[in-house]
């Protein structure tokens, strides 16, 4: 069983930063074989793609709202994700979640991903 721990969130003014990490467990394959992939999500509004990255490939995306402010890695030998947010804004204020694909194709897309973290809050105050 596969799980995903989420942790690094908190509340930031504008213009901070964080680093959310997840920490993958439980997997049966090689991590290489796994694309990883954030996403975030307001009460009220519909899930949003943030960021992904593929083990092996190290081939990454990221969304238009991010792009140039976020850095999404891998530490292969923690299985570990991590996602550097900087120049924080109010509008990224969400909890953000961890997910995991068995492929090694990133995807933007929050159905093509089977396993999910907890998630961890993130609040940007202006």
């Amino acid at each position: 069983q596969v799980q995903l721990v989420e942790s690094g969130g908190g509340l930031v003014q504008a213009g901070g930063s964080l680093r959310l990490s997840c920490a993958a467990s439980g997997l049966t394959i090689s991590i290489l074989n796994y694309a990883m992939g954030w996403f975030r999500q307001t009460p009220g509004k519909e899930r949003e793609f943030v960021a992904s990255i593929s083990w092996i490939a190290d081939t990454t995306r990221y969304a238009d709202s991010v792009r140039g402010r976020f850095t999404v890695s891998t530490d292969n030998a923690k299985n570990t994700v991590n996602l550097q947010m900087n120049s924080l804004k109010p509008e990224d204020t969400a909890r953000y979640y961890c997910a995991a694909r068995r492929n090694t194709a990133t995807s933007t897309t929050g159905d093509d991903y089977a396993y999910w973290g907890q998630g961890t809050q993130v609040t940007v105050s202006s």
